[in-house]
């Protein structure tokens, strides 16, 4: 038996492995939080806890109930494993094992890592993957530490030490479960709370790739070139959080001064961090304006980069695309970034992923909505549609905020948001790759005929 699994293990793809590794983390989650120890109540209907566990897993945040109250505390514990899991990559967790026990690591685990940790082939994969672990682990570590001395004061030790964990856990994970039902929303004012949060999700959405290279460069000390990937994730994540919370601030123009303007800058920052990838909040996200809400559908749908506990189309993605916009506008005949010409192939792959990811947005939405007896009229307010729109660009981001709308999702709209979410996770290259394959056939050329465009 271990012999024919060994050998099925061979012959497996690595983004195949990756969704089942995915897969079979979701299950055993699954089954985990139905047990009555892990409830309130001892009991959890199937589908909250398929969602529950889904959420954790791709390390999104939406939830069908509340966190802090519905589930025990060895409920929480089993929240927080699976975003911890789920954050680092199961395959990742899988490889560091083997690698403790002696076993080998298949080729195809091997090449799975690669896939998720370098966008260039490299002999030193495994010291690459020790070096993820070390720095997840101290950075959740420090962030605990500072969050246990902010809680210290309104919690029992154990208690404040406990949440400390968890939300810096959740936090560097880009995850957005929070054990409180306003989320972090009474902590608005505090500017440890808000800085350390947003430091954690920061370091967590930035790509391990990247961290990986700074850290060669600044602390080693090695020299060579800095890789355009890392030069696009910087630039694309400094001007996307500055956009944000610029957008913020003039948008709700009427909200924040009522806040003060340093709390108001601060919420402001916060949610520009928080709405790429990692769901937390201090504003009440049901309640802003229209625009902003749009704005962060964009932020959310970009997501975080690649290599990192985020999902969505990823920074490096946004970075090819706004080069390529611009060689058009200017009519270049190649994609120029930083000094390098972008590969045609690396071109095609992030138009690819806008036009997939935007179709099974659209596509999400419409199933929700036409599988809802009520077609979503049960929502209050006059924004229905808004909602559920900013439902699955959250799912597909693995973002997390909701405008209220995940708790009156239908059984088939859950469904739906759990697939979303798996796919916002996995990645849509490798998801892609899974449904219609790797290989490539030249097909049949016919003659060409122009026709009219735009």
């Amino acid at each position: 038996m271990s012999d024919w699994f060994h050998n099925r293990l061979n012959r497996a793809h690595p983004t195949n492995l990756l969704l089942l590794s995915y897969v079979a983390a979701i299950a055993v989650g699954t089954l985990a939080l139905m047990l009555p120890a892990a409830t309130v109540s001892g009991d959890i209907r199937v589908i909250d806890a398929l969602f529950t566990a889904t959420s954790a897993v791709c390390v999104t945040g939406l939830i069908v109930v509340d966190t802090g109250s519905y589930f025990t505390a060895f409920g929480q514990g089993i929240i927080l494993f699976l975003i911890q899991i789920g954050g680092l990559g199961i395959m990742t967790i899988s490889v560091a094992l083997f690698q403790v026990i002696g076993k080998k690591v298949v080729f195809q685990q091997r090449m799975a890592m690669q896939e998720v940790f370098s966008h260039t082939p490299r002999e030193d994969i495994f010291y690459l993957i020790r070096s993820v672990l070390f720095f997840t682990f101290t950075v959740e570590v420090v962030g605990a530490v500072i969050l246990f001395f902010y809680w210290r004061s309104a919690y029992p030790l154990g208690e404040a030490l406990y949440k400390a964990v968890f939300h810096s856990v959740s936090a560097f994970c880009n995850a957005g479960f929070s054990q409180f039902s306003d989320s972090l929303t009474a902590g608005r004012a505090s500017m440890v709370l808000n800085l350390t949060v947003c430091t954690l999700i920061i370091l967590g959405g930035i790509g391990f790739p990247v961290v990986y290279e700074i850290y060669r460069r600044v602390v080693l000390r090695q020299s060579g070139k800095v890789s355009i990937q890392t030069k696009s994730v910087i630039s694309a994540s400094v001007g996307l959080v500055v956009a944000g919370m610029a957008v913020i601030v003039v948008s709700e123009r009427t909200l924040i001064p009522t806040m003060g303007w340093g709390q108001g800058l601060l919420a402001a920052f916060f949610q520009a961090v928080t709405c790429r990838t990692a769901g937390f909040n201090t504003l009440d996200i049901a309640s802003l304006n229209t625009a902003t809400l749009l704005f962060m559908m964009f932020l959310m749908l970009v997501g975080a980069s690649p290599g990192s506990c985020g999902g969505g189309m990823k920074t490096t993605t946004f970075a090819v695309l706004t080069a390529f916009s611009w060689s058009r506008l200017m009519r270049y005949k190649c994609v120029n970034l930083f000094g390098k010409t972008v590969p045609e192939d690396t071109v095609a792959k992030s138009i690819s992923v806008l036009v997939f990811s935007l179709a099974a947005i659209c596509v999400a939405v419409f199933l929700i909505l036409f599988l809802d007896p009520d077609h979503g009229t049960r929502v209050e307010g006059d924004r229905q549609f808004m909602s559920f729109l900013f439902e699955t660009v959250s799912a597909f981001g693995t973002v997390g905020l909701s405008m209220g709308v995940t708790p009156t999702l239908t059984q088939p709209g859950k469904l739906v948001i759990i697939a979303l979410m798996v796919i916002g996770r996995v990645g849509v290259p490798a998801f892609t790759y899974i449904i219609a394959g790797g290989g490539s056939t030249k097909g049949v050329q016919y003659a060409e005929e122009n026709m009219m465009i735009g």
